[in-house]
């Protein structure tokens, strides 16, 4: 069973920056997917970022511009880079991995192992 541990993340202002680590307790089976969530006050996981193993990548058009996702497979390690942050960004994010996929799915129901979450919290 593949364990995810973030971290990063914590408080900023508006216009600053953050960045979340996810590293893999194990080298993931390809074809895969990792991606970021984020759940503010409310019933929806929201994606961010996804990337699957080929270097696909897809952001969510809230962060696009403003957000990074990259992967280090040779560390099994997903990283978010979120510069330009706004008060709007403020939210639990959630790594997560999706195994033997190839399309990275916008559905939290599709991903199999989550991480523990992490908050970020932007003031103005």
């Amino acid at each position: 069973q593949v364990k995810l541990v973030q971290s990063g993340g914590g408080s900023v202002q508006v216009g600053g920056s953050l960045r979340l680590s996810c590293v893999a307790s194990e080298e993931i089976s390809v074809p895969n997917c990792m991606a970021w969530f984020r759940e503010a006050p409310g019933p929806m996981r929201e994606v961010v970022a996804r990337l699957n193993s080929d270097g696909d990548s897809n952001i969510a058009d809230s962060v696009k511009g403003r957000f990074t996702v990259a992967r280090d497979r040779a560390r099994n390690t997903l990283s978010l880079q979120m510069d330009s942050l706004k008060a709007e960004d403020t939210a639990k994010y959630f790594c997560a991995v999706a195994l033997e996929v190839g399309r990275c799915s916008p559905r939290p129901d599709r991903y199999d192992y989550w991480g523990q979450g992490t908050q970020v919290t932007v003031s103005s």
